[in-house]
């Protein structure tokens, strides 16, 4: 019992060769920080954290007046960071979103004049409402954080965050985000009503701002220079070679399932494993733990995975088919 008794503090030092104090301080002001506003949706706000920390884009679905673009813009402002936000819509172009080429009348040459697209952290309000021409507009910026104008490639500077909200695809006026470009986004996070106790919460916070506005009191907490810190002590987070096949695995499984009819992506693989890391990292550990990935699987699948016609209509749900792949592969210990 003696020397099974040292091991965990053989761990506990092998921990402090990648500090995580800073990380877990960054996490914690993050949270408080739109805790002064946002009521009951800490699992939405660590994802979108975790979604930060991976280097991802995050999509945003929920009915409307759930506080989905009020979070983001919370998020966007706890950050010392440029903000941008664009409003979907029907006859919105592409150049309206990544710029377009003016002519000089000086020069007599054409210049670029950046869209809303160059910025940090860019809020995209109801994504589903535009239609497939502009929503594409986004497929090289999000995977490759670069845009393409006239033969000219522009850089994104780094952060470059996508926060995209959409409503139910079932209401009136949307268009459905094709799968190419839903594969771009790390997470989906589906927001749902809050509980009663939260509500009567929201009301009390509401009531207690006497017409502030709920931006007021947030602070930016977190520089572009220390993200960048804590995004490097991610990428050192260990993956034991059991759990890196443990993740191919529960991938590999969605693309032979037989209640699917289009599986994940080896990008899905990856976004597992990235995000597994930073759920690692801000729970104060420097070694992804099983429990990680399953808490990574869900908002990285649910977006990834389509289900064959005849499920659907049986109504069965993504969760369903991905709490079945989940339970068909032992965990590794």
């Amino acid at each position: 019992m003696d020397n099974q008794e040292v091991e965990p503090k053989e761990e506990l030092n092998f921990n402090n060769r990648i500090p995580l104090e800073e990380l877990s301080n960054a996490v914690k002001q993050l949270k408080e920080q739109l805790a002064k506003v946002i009521v009951g949706q800490d699992e939405f706000v660590e994802l979108l954290i975790v979604g930060l920390l991976s280097n991802g884009h995050v999509l945003i679905e929920g009915v409307p007046g759930i506080a989905k673009t009020l979070t983001a813009k919370l998020f966007a402002k706890s950050l010392e960071t440029n903000f941008s936000r664009i409003q979907f819509t029907p006859d919105l172009m592409p150049s309206d979103v990544l710029g377009t080429s003016v002519l000089n009348m000086k020069s007599s040459e054409f210049e670029f004049k950046p869209g809303p697209v160059f910025s940090n952290i860019i809020l995209i309000d109801e994504i589903n409402r535009s239609p497939a021409k502009t929503q594409a507009a986004l497929f090289e910026v999000m995977e490759e954080r670069q845009v393409t104008i006239d033969g000219k490639v522009h850089k994104m500077e780094d952060p470059f965050m996508v926060l995209a909200t959409q409503n139910p695809i079932e209401q009136e006026g949307t268009y459905a985000l094709p799968e190419a470009q839903l594969d771009r986004f790390l997470f989906k996070i589906e927001v749902d009503y809050p509980s009663l106790d939260d509500e009567v919460k929201i009301l009390q916070t509401h009531h207690q701002r006497k017409g502030a506005q709920p931006d007021a009191n947030i602070e930016a907490v977190l520089s572009p220079k220390n993200l960048a810190e804590l995004k490097k002590q991610i990428h050192e987070i260990i993956v034991e070679e059991k759990l890196l096949n443990y993740i191919a695995q529960l991938v590999t499984k969605t693309r032979n399932h037989p209640h699917l009819y289009l599986g994940a992506s080896p990008r899905a693989s990856l976004a597992i494993m990235n995000t597994s890391k930073a759920f690692a990292a801000i729970n104060g550990r420097d070694f992804v733990t099983p429990e990680d990935i399953q808490k990574s699987l869900y908002p990285v699948l649910v977006h990834r995975i389509i289900l064959s016609p005849d499920r659907e209509m049986e109504g069965m749900t993504a969760r369903n088919v991905i709490e079945m792949i989940t339970q068909s592969i032992e965990i590794p210990r």
